[in-house]
């Protein structure tokens, strides 16, 4: 049995509303970095569905360096978030005041 191209789009589609909806009304710094990492994983679905429905591998190549490049942006953000409580004691998005003067 193969699944549709639309049942892909509407996964992905789910997704990233779930991720942008994480994005928006979470204050937890962390909240906010799951959210991001929800909606980078449907942009990957949406990546390997257009290879698979083209029959083309970009998409597919697309998405493995896109992966990494997620990963270390998950790193790097879960660092700076650290870095930032260890300062301020909080994680929480609307009590830091870091770039102001």
């Amino acid at each position: 049995m193969t699944v549709g191209l639309g049942a892909y789009l509407t996964l992905a589609a789910v997704l990233f509303a779930i991720g942008f909806f994480g994005v928006v009304t979470r204050r937890n710094t962390i909240g906010i970095l799951l959210g991001i990492e929800l909606m980078l994983n449907a942009v990957n679905i949406n990546l390997v569905a257009f290879a698979r429905y083209n029959a083309d591998v970009v998409g597919m190549v697309f998405a493995t360096f896109t992966i990494p490049i997620t990963v270390a942006e998950v790193a790097l953000g879960l660092a700076i978030v650290i870095l930032i409580f260890r300062t301020k004691r909080t994680a929480i998005a609307d009590h830091l005041d870091i770039l102001r003067g």
